[in-house]
């Protein structure tokens, strides 16, 4: 009886079909490999670049604005693709054409940054902090994009090739601001002496310091204070001798000032606080101590004469004056450093008290002035001629009693602080990333 095969039965050559399930497990696991190792990678390598951006944006940010807060710093480009080359990426070093630096606006409220080359300088001092974040004029950050790519230092595949992948391009962004260092700080300026913005601002805005003393600048009894006592105080204590000569030679402010707000002021001579700073001034001529912070002060008296014949280096506040009157509890605008060149506390009408030289460092070197003349009304006119002395409205400044007088190349203070606090006219030091 013949027997019939069944479907039941074994199969035969089952070594082929393993073969074929092998081959494909071993293509799956090859290509979860290159996917693993390759991923890997390219982390890796956005990592890298990643930080690239983030030094090159800090390092832009920190130069975006000259010490005086008023100036674009166009070299801040070239300090932040610098910064971002000094990088390596995937032990590649990073050349110019692998980073992208631009300036710009960065907004909190739309989160965005807004390319801007701009070098105009917009007064940030005369507005609010929110007023400021919607303005794309206002440059106040850095955003550096570091790049790989086809043409562009390529990242290498590992196993992907075997898929077909034999290079990636990838980029990453940082957008760092510079923002504001809010309140001035403890020690944030030098004396109690506050300035009036209206005798040192243009009306384009723009700092045009020209004289500022204590008493009738211009002889105008509507417009005679150019500047005035403070005692640091806010909420508003009224401002007097017996508050404001503990302050002079001292550490300069003892609390926080908040700019925008009043501070306790007065306007006029106050006999006895000059008095006080003509004798700091004195001291600090030669090279001593005289707040007590353990350094020696700006030596001021060259040749040991006992007569201060370099200029005075100070940080002050600014307040506004409405008419260039300091009337009590004047609002804060910001800080200014300044160099003043001369104190009179005396009435003096025969010019015997003039100054008969005089040198100011600045950035852009040194200036000395030298008088021999034996007539003190002649040496004074030079002088106000060499170092352009004005009153408010532009004239000669005259030799007034119990006045000061400093040098019209005054600016903001430098930057200091960390970003993030309101803008009371102080920008911030350190920047801050924010993408």
């Amino acid at each position: 009886m013949k027997r019939h095969s069944t479907l039941t039965g074994p199969l035969k050559n089952e070594h082929g079909v393993s073969t074929v399930l092998i081959a494909l497990i071993l293509l799956v696991l090859l290509a979860f490999s290159a996917l693993a190792i390759d991923v890997g990678h390219l982390f890796v390598v956005r990592n890298e670049l990643k930080n690239a951006a983030d030094a090159g944006a800090l390092a832009g940010a920190r130069v975006l604005f000259l010490d005086n807060g008023e100036t674009i710093n166009t070299g801040a480009d070239a300090v932040a693709e610098a910064a971002a080359i000094a990088n390596k990426s995937d032990k590649i070093t990073l050349g110019s054409s692998n980073v992208e630096v631009e300036r710009g606006h960065w907004s909190f409220i739309n989160k965005a940054f807004t390319p801007n080359d701009s070098t105009v300088v917009i007064q940030f001092w005369n507005y609010t902090t929110q007023e400021l974040d919607v303005n794309t004029e206002y440059i106040n950050a850095v955003r550096v994009t570091t790049k790989r790519g086809a043409s562009n230092a390529p990242i290498s595949s590992f196993f992907a090739k075997v898929l077909g992948f034999n290079e990636f391009a990838m980029q990453q962004r940082a957008v760092a601001w510079i923002g504001f260092a809010g309140p001035i700080p403890p020690e944030g300026v030098d004396q109690p002496i506050a300035i009036c913005k209206e005798s040192i601002v243009g009306n384009d805005g723009t700092v045009e310091c020209n004289v500022g003393r204590m008493l009738n600048s211009g002889g105008n009894a509507a417009t005679h204070n150019t500047a005035g006592w403070t005692n640091f105080t806010q909420p508003c204590e009224t401002a007097s001798a017996s508050s404001v000569r503990p302050l002079i030679c001292a550490n300069g402010n003892p609390n926080e000032i908040y700019p925008r707000q009043g501070v306790g002021t007065t306007g006029g001579t106050v006999s006895s606080a000059l008095a006080d700073l003509t004798d700091c001034w004195a001291s600090a001529g030669q090279g001593n101590d005289t707040d007590g912070d353990g350094t020696i002060d700006q030596v001021l008296d060259s040749d040991g004469d006992g007569i201060p014949d370099r200029g005075w280096q100070l940080k002050l506040l600014v307040v506004k004056c409405p008419g260039n009157n300091v009337s009590n509890c004047a609002e804060v605008t910001g800080v200014i450093k300044l160099t003043l060149l001369w104190i009179n506390d005396k009435n003096d009408p025969q010019y015997k008290e003039v100054p008969r030289k005089m040198s100011v460092d600045s950035a852009a070197g040194t200036r000395s002035w030298q008088c021999t003349a034996a007539d003190g009304e002649a040496c004074w006119n030079d002088f106000v001629a060499f170092f352009n002395l004005q009153t408010w409205d532009g004239q000669p400044a005259e030799y007034m009693d119990k006045s000061f007088y400093f040098l019209p190349a005054c600016e903001y203070t430098e930057n200091t602080g960390g970003s993030g606090g309101e803008n009371y006219g102080v920008h911030a030091k350190i920047p801050k990333l924010v993408q």
